[in-house]
């Protein structure tokens, strides 16, 4: 599994966290930073071209991180064949891969700590995508984006 991991100047330090996350794992990573200690930076700028590497199967997932998370999954999710789901919990991150098979996970610094962002991670990385029942309602999502 290769992920790309990208923040913005609010998500810097869990961006850092989950880097050493998914060395511990084990797991290729890319890492597309910011390393922007001077100053903001436009989270589109970091969102874009991570997503891209996700659609075009560059990287098989990956993980945005922002102050609240909201404005990297937004701009996540313009990208033709991204599903990125906004996680704050360790439940939602099990069935965000379960039921939705998202490829891409935000998260917001301001929101929770590095502990439970590492927690969050950890169990996004490792969960399946069930199939069954849910492959009608991806099925769903993927006809309308191709349309």
């Amino acid at each position: 599994m290769k992920v790309v991991v990208a923040s913005d100047h609010g998500g810097m330090n869990i961006r850092k966290e989950i880097i050493g996350l998914l060395e511990e794992m084990g797991i290729e990573h890319i890492d597309l930073g910011c390393e922007c200690e001077a100053g903001s930076v436009d989270y589109p700028d970091f969102a874009f071209p991570a997503a891209e590497m996700v659609a075009k199967g560059e990287a098989d997932k990956g993980i945005l991180i922002c102050g609240t998370g909201i404005g990297m999954s937004i701009a996540a999710n313009k990208v033709k064949g991204i599903r990125c789901a906004l996680v704050h919990d360790t439940f939602s991150a099990k069935a965000t891969r379960e039921h939705n098979d998202s490829n891409m996970l935000a998260m917001g610094e301001r929101v929770i700590g590095p502990g439970l962002a590492r927690d969050i991670a950890r169990i996004w990385l490792m969960a399946e995508y069930e199939g069954g029942r849910h492959e009608n309602r991806v099925g769903k999502i993927k006809t309308y984006e191709a349309e």
